[in-house]
């Protein structure tokens, strides 16, 4: 049974990055979880023992040799539902990988029995060295989820890749392992590259205005954290979607539906399987006029000329990227859902399709969704309402079953 108040460890190693875990902690314990924050002696240096005790409500952990009485380096690890290291440097990640247990954050890795996410923050040389990347795929193979790192400023003037992501997402990303209790301890999509499209296209009228449709990508950006929480290396392909980048994911911003192709197209090169979640628009105008319609006095505008866009899906359908690579669609409806869903199914060629009734306050831009999950192969799985990150899981749990030949869960 799980517990009222999860229990997080949360471990900061040595970096610049260990103040962004101060804001990583608040959303830890505002959410309800209780925290017990594991700084390291040079995680000290940059926030004080007593930030981390003040924030966390208890106070943080650094000795081995403190309250011996109560074996620290043991039952702190062995209490926990979740370990997190932000930031994880270099250093931190070379001592998990090979077990080494020189103070109480290496200790509390070797005894805890629980989901442990590691969170790096480096520099980029540091993390594109080799060892470094040993020890990521070490870590990755025994059931630790390795976040990928974002790309952007670093220490001083130095940018690349090696930024700690940003609290707000690591927080979903950890809401997400713990989501999935025991399941986490073997995330079912390591070592699998799955690319996500989200949000919705708009096709230019003019400078101005565009066609556009009311997907807002938190259903695809949904997808994205799931997958990431379960292991997965993902690259999301967003179009026009106002939302913070899931951590460790590859994001690739995209405009218009020829955009999304070509975006879609390379990234599927190689890849375990693609989920086509965006709202893509069925046609475009035949014409873009080079500077603002303007409305004209006494005058009709003139009609806009539309033609198709290419059929992203059937196309990625008929041309696997990848040996058994599986393909997924998405197909928003108003009415007879299902019966059109399977219609698309057979035209499109895919292996799932998720079908979902969209409208006014549906689907579009809402926190929770319903689907009918529709194989290829036969079964039918329905999805009752709920959060939108539930239905991604059972998306994902349906992929994974279609790679073992098992009946989705």
């Amino acid at each position: 049974m799980p517990r009222e108040r999860p229990e997080v460890v949360l471990g900061v190693s040595g970096g610049i990055a260990a103040y962004k875990a101060c804001e990583l902690l608040r959303r830890f314990t505002e959410s309800g979880h209780a925290v017990t924050v594991v700084p390291t002696a040079a995680a000290l240096h940059f926030v004080g023992e007593a930030t981390w005790s003040a924030l966390s409500g208890r106070p943080a952990a650094t000795e081995v040799w403190e309250s011996v009485h109560q074996v620290p380096h043991v039952r702190i690890g062995r209490r926990a539902d979740l370990v997190v290291v932000a930031p994880a440097t270099a250093d931190v990640l070379a001592r998990a990988a090979h077990g080494l247990a020189a103070d109480l954050l290496t200790n509390t890795l070797l005894t805890a029995r629980c989901p442990v996410v590691y969170a790096p923050a480096m520099h980029t040389e540091m993390w594109e060295h080799p060892a470094t990347r040993e020890n990521v795929a070490t870590l990755r193979r025994r059931g630790a989820v390795v976040v990928e790192p974002a790309v952007g400023r670093l220490t001083g003037a130095d940018t690349g890749k090696g930024r700690l992501p940003e609290p707000e997402a690591l927080f979903e990303l950890c809401r997400r392992v713990l989501a999935r209790g025991p399941r986490a301890l073997e995330p079912d999509l390591a070592g699998r590259h799955v690319v996500i499209s989200a949000g919705g296209t708009r096709e230019p009228l003019d400078p101005v205005r565009y066609l556009g449709n009311r997907s807002s990508g938190k259903q695809g950006y949904a997808l994205a954290r799931t997958a990431l929480a379960r292991g997965a290396r993902v690259t999301l392909i967003a179009a026009n979607a106002a939302l913070p980048d899931p951590a460790g994911a590859e994001v690739v911003p995209v405009g218009t539906a020829e955009e999304l192709r070509q975006a879609v197209t390379k990234a599927a090169s190689g890849a375990d399987a693609v989920v086509m979640a965006a709202a893509v628009a069925d046609f475009r105008p035949a014409a873009r006029s080079g500077s603002k319609i303007k409305k004209r006095e006494g005058q009709e505008p003139e009609p806009v000329r539309l033609v198709r866009n290419p059929d992203i899906l059937a196309a990625l359908s008929a041309a696997r990227g990848a040996p058994g690579q599986l393909v997924v669609g998405f197909a928003a409806e108003t009415d007879d859902v299902l019966a059109n869903g399977r219609a698309k199914l057979a035209r499109k060629g895919c292996d799932l399709l998720v079908v979902n009734r969209v409208g006014e306050g549906l689907a579009f831009g809402t926190e929770e969704n319903e689907a009918v999950i529709l194989d290829a192969r036969g079964p039918e799985t329905v999805v009752p309402r709920g959060p939108k990150d539930e239905l991604a899981d059972r998306v994902w749990d349906a992929v994974v079953a279609r790679w073992s030949g098992a009946p989705p869960r």
